[in-house]
């Protein structure tokens, strides 16, 4: 464990070489994880802890994402199942990883088959901290923790598979057992973290909100929209201005930064955009702040997660995204980006996606 301190506050970060194989067998070797739901998270998260050795079943009603499962290996009537009630009976950990409108929609068949003494597990804190909307109210009898990648599912895999580890933040709301910690240290670490940042689950669904509707998704489309549309109208083509919006950020620059920070890739550009760079950060933080201020006062109050389980509860919402996400993709900037992508060599050869 490393320990540091930034802005006044003391950190301590839990890594991988804390939890070696034989400390997680200790701690996980007697205990069944049932996986309810196999989305990208439950997926990713399974068949990390399953190549780690800790026994595994999966609870997912019969559909697409059942027939996945099945395709990953997993046996019907051994290793999954189409009674979620069956698997939740099954573990001894129970890893929550339905969406947040299918968490509120499946607690009472869940919280009814939770054993005593069971890890209740999440990987955001929604469902948790706006409990008066969900109902999801767990007993006293179980422990409830939460193990947050910091990426979809599917990087969690990646990073898995290539021997490197996502970053995740945990968290214990409750600790009925007294093994609370040491069970969600160790399924972090066995579900692919390569290090862990401890939080509450209040900060953690705060932060993940404001964040996925801020820089990490929403903003940075917003921002990529509104420059794009300004050099098509001053007449630039659409491959030059999605190469000066998108394709150097995404495939020279971001990954820079996330190396070696901002500082760095400040002192390793030209001294032109280093000026620019410089002169108009600050007016696009004076511009947005307001914005995220805004934002997570929503968040925080309830307002955005209301917004959330009415349309995900909605009977027809996968044709209502399906018609949203029609739009994004009918947007010039990804028609473009299509194009551009499909010409970078290491696609060359290969299926175009």
């Amino acid at each position: 464990m490393r320990t540091f301190k930034v802005g006044g506050i003391k950190e301590t970060v839990v890594e991988r070489t804390d939890f070696p194989a034989a400390k997680l067998k200790k701690i996980l070797g007697g205990e069944t994880v049932a996986i309810v739901g196999y989305g990208v998270q439950g997926r990713g998260q399974s068949l990390n802890l399953r190549d780690h050795g800790v026994k595994v079943i999966v609870g997912v009603r019969k559909g697409a994402s059942y027939n996945l499962a099945k395709q990953d290996g997993w046996k019907p009537g051994v290793t999954l199942f189409e009674d979620i009630g069956e698997a939740v009976r099954r573990g001894t950990v129970v890893q929550y990883l339905l969406s947040d409108a299918g968490q509120k929609a499946s607690w009472p068949v869940v919280k009814a088959n939770l054993q005593k003494g069971a890890a209740l597990y999440f990987s955001h804190g929604f469902s948790i901290v706006y409990r008066k909307q969900t109902k999801v109210i767990p007993p006293k009898y179980v422990d409830v923790i939460l193990v947050a990648p910091k990426g979809s599912g599917t990087t969690v895999r990646r990073l898995f598979l290539e021997g490197r580890g996502i970053n995740s933040s945990f968290a214990v709301h409750q600790d009925y057992t007294g093994r609370a910690r040491e069970r969600c240290l160790a399924l972090g670490i066995a579900i692919g973290s390569g290090f862990l940042f401890e939080t509450t689950f209040e900060n953690e669904v705060y932060s993940d909100l404001t964040g996925e509707r801020g820089v990490l998704m929403g903003a940075i489309y917003g921002l990529m929209r509104a420059q794009y549309e300004v050099l098509r109208k001053k007449g630039h083509s659409p491959s030059e201005a999605f190469n000066e919006t998108v394709e150097e950020a995404t495939q020279s620059l971001y990954p820079l930064i996330g190396e070696n920070g901002m500082d760095w890739m400040y002192a390793n550009c030209s001294t032109t955009a280093q000026r620019g760079a410089l002169d108009w950060c600050g007016k696009f933080e004076k511009a947005t702040k307001p914005v995220f201020e805004d934002l997570y006062k929503r968040v925080r109050s309830g307002k955005e997660t209301a917004v959330v389980l009415k349309a995900n509860s909605r009977a027809d919402y996968r044709k209502r995204l399906e018609q949203e996400l029609a739009r994004v993709r009918g947007d010039e900037i990804w028609q473009i980006g299509k194009i551009v992508r499909e010409l970078r060599p290491e696609r060359q050869g290969k299926k175009k996606k």
